[in-house]
């Protein structure tokens, strides 16, 4: 930690930014640290992502057989410990007009970003202050979605002399997130997922996998809800969105990061807004076809759902972080709500056979 803080200061230093106060954020669930610098009136926020801190990204040419040697970030299609993704996502995002933070320095070897500070405006928090502005912002944010959506953005993305190849959402890492359910959630649990029950688990999800080619894909951002999005009322049209922790973005069908924001883990999302949030995504996306898109939303909801019951029980055992546990009821509920639609019987029958009670 030494040896880390002592680069961090070289970096500030070289940066013009030595002598600012220096706040850290609190951790959240990645191996990132965030820390607010002051100089005077201006603002700038640090990241902090060393190298070696993660299993490594899917390096380019890599085979499913090579994905699987490498560990999750590279099933997944995470970004991990490279911080080129985030550098280079930012700056095709910020010259498309949207607001991601502009990047004051960086030293990418180094896995260190000087960042423009959004400021307090966090959407959960402004929404927590003034209960009226919830519709606004929801449908601020979904216009922002909409228009990345009908955005065009080259596979490889570049920051200065960098270059980061944004890959697809494929099957494998959405089939391998859903394994988070059955290696953590099912195990705490108590139930005894067996090599049949897990191939019959995997056949169920590729089978409602194939509701995901009715629209072509998109950037998603992939991890877009209240606690990563800011309110900037002082710009325009959809630069008021404020844009963070975007480093794992793939190109993926529409209704991912939809359902991230209006099914979200960490705060409950007024029932009476969702219908219509998701049909002005769809007359904004220029999106034909509701009803499968719809169907998509719901299995990518189930999936990002199962995703996420898995995570918080791998963060609260493994991690050493059990307040995540409190975040369970809502996902799960969710989950359940998800997993209602026709197309999902053979997955209620997987539950019915090997977590009895676990959806009904």
């Amino acid at each position: 930690m030494f040896d880390r803080n002592a680069e961090i200061k070289r970096f500030l230093a070289d940066a013009g930014w030595g002598n600012a106060d220096i706040q850290a954020f609190p951790g959240d669930a990645s191996s990132r640290r965030y820390f607010r610098l002051t100089r005077g009136d201006e603002g700038a926020v640090l990241q902090d992502a060393p190298r070696g801190a993660e299993s490594p990204a899917e390096p380019e040419g890599a085979s499913v057989a090579d994905r699987q040697a490498l560990g999750y970030n590279a099933l997944a299609r995470l970004a991990g410990p490279e911080p080129a993704a985030f550098a280079t996502l930012a700056n095709e995002l910020t010259i498309r007009g949207f607001s991601a933070p502009k990047l004051l320095a960086a030293d990418l070897d180094a896995g260190l970003i000087l960042l423009e500070d959004f400021g307090e405006g966090v959407y959960a928090g402004v929404i927590e202050g003034d209960t009226a502005l919830e519709a606004p912002l929801y449908e601020a944010a979904v216009e922002c979605l909409a228009e990345i959506y009908r955005s065009s953005f080259p596979a490889q993305m570049q920051y200065r002399d960098i270059t980061w190849r944004v890959r697809e959402y494929d099957n494998i890492a959405l089939l391998t997130e859903t394994h988070l359910f059955i290696d953590w959630y099912a195990k705490d649990k108590g139930a005894d997922i067996d090599v049949a029950a897990r191939s019959q688990w995997d056949r169920i999800w590729q089978s409602l996998f194939i509701e995901l080619n009715a629209h072509a894909p998109g950037l998603a951002l992939r991890d877009f809800h209240a606690e990563n999005l800011f309110w900037l009322p002082e710009r325009q049209s959809v630069s008021k969105v404020g844009l963070i922790d975007f480093q794992d973005g793939l190109f993926a069908h529409p209704a991912y990061d939809l359902v991230s924001f209006l099914e979200d883990a960490r705060r409950h999302v007024s029932p009476h807004l969702v219908e219509g949030l998701i049909d002005q995504f769809i007359d904004q996306a220029k999106l034909q076809n509701p009803e499968a898109f719809r169907r998509a939303y719901a299995v990518l909801g189930a999936q990002r759902n199962a995703k996420i019951l898995g995570i918080f029980i791998r963060l609260a055992e493994r991690d050493g972080k059990p307040a995540y546990r409190d975040l369970i009821p809502r996902v799960h509920a969710h989950f359940r709500k998800n997993l209602q639609g026709d197309i999902f019987a053979e997955l209620r029958d997987w539950f019915a056979e090997y977590l009895p009670g676990e959806i009904t």
